[in-house]
């Protein structure tokens, strides 16, 4: 019988902030990846960036700003410097937990690079702030080489760059022989190292590229049975905050259409990982979305907590 896959999304929890809270943090998530292969699973794990790509980025810049003659470090380097390092600090842990268990199972960290249009409409209006703050004064003279520059809830002016939709995983057939062959592999990190295409030639473009978009498009495209969501929720809710708050076990994509529509989810949190869950889920019969807590990951996949979108 042939194996189900599962693409796991690891929020930001999943990893803790600085390099020692990153290692302690993903001692757990290992647990509870290892835990999912134990029941048979083919299991790809893609995880956000957020807090270490800013913690490079913001070195980067001081060494600029240190360092006149350096030039300035493109975000898409950062990107792949983030990749590496959360990426052999999962390994390594998912590769200790596998030991103690005595299971021989492989594990693969592939570096991606994710492709975006470069007409995509996003690029005309940056949103996403990266980097450290600034002062009005520096901002100004980093605008003078094309950077956008916002100020930032009155704590300074920072960087903004947009965030496209994903079109195309340049690894995809990498991360495809190595699940085939039984590895548990990490990928897509941060969003993936974002580039375009010129002619064959990739290049990379100061963008970021959302986590959980690009989780839906490799679940999508390696024909996964289940996208898993990972959040600071065990389930999600509508009237969040309000008396009448509901938490929902079950959402059908129509049901969680409507409810977008009505404005239930913020735009900053629960919002894209809804339009991610509901794109796979409607993406082929059979593909279910499961979004919920690290630790709830095991119970939700049995069904037994979670919130579950299907067709």
């Amino acid at each position: 019988m042939e194996r189900k896959k599962v693409v796991i999304a690891l929020g930001g929890n999943a990893l803790g902030k600085g390099v020692t809270e990153q290692r302690k943090a993903v001692a757990k998530t290992a647990k509870v990846i290892v835990n999912l292969a134990q029941q048979g699973l083919d299991m790809i794990v893609t995880h956000g960036n957020g807090p270490q790509v800013g913690m490079i980025q913001d070195a980067m810049d001081e060494y600029v700003y240190q360092h006149k003659d350096y030039g300035p470090t493109p975000l898409p380097t950062s990107v792949a410097m983030s990749q590496g390092y959360i990426g052999i600090d999962l390994q390594n842990a998912i590769k200790y937990e596998l030991y103690k268990r005595n299971l021989d199972i492989k594990v693969s960290t592939i570096l991606s690079q994710v492709e975006v249009d470069p007409k995509d409409p996003a690029f005309d209006q940056p949103t996403k702030p990266i980097g450290r703050f600034m002062t009005k004064e520096e901002a100004n003279e980093r605008e003078k080489s094309g950077v956008v520059c916002i100020e930032d809830s009155g704590r300074g002016y920072r960087e903004v760059v947009a965030s496209p939709e994903p079109k195309r995983i340049r690894e995809l057939e990498t991360i495809r022989t190595l699940v085939h062959a039984g590895h548990i592999v990490i990928t897509c990190g941060g969003g993936g190292i974002p580039v375009i295409n010129h002619d064959g030639k990739l290049e990379g473009v100061n963008a970021v590229i959302d986590k959980d978009r690009v989780s839906s498009l490799l679940a999508c495209q390696i024909d996964a049975d289940y996208l898993i969501i990972l959040t600071a929720v065990e389930k999600v809710a509508i009237h969040f905050g309000k008396e009448d708050q509901e938490w929902l076990s079950d959402m059908s994509v129509e049901q969680a259409r409507h409810y977008m529509e009505e404005g239930e989810f913020p735009a900053g949190s629960m919002l894209p990982k809804i339009q991610a869950a509901v794109a796979f889920a409607d993406s082929g019969k059979g593909r279910e979305t499961l979004i919920t807590l690290l630790e709830k990951a095991s119970e939700g996949i049995q069904g037994k907590t979670g919130t579950r979108i299907h067709q």
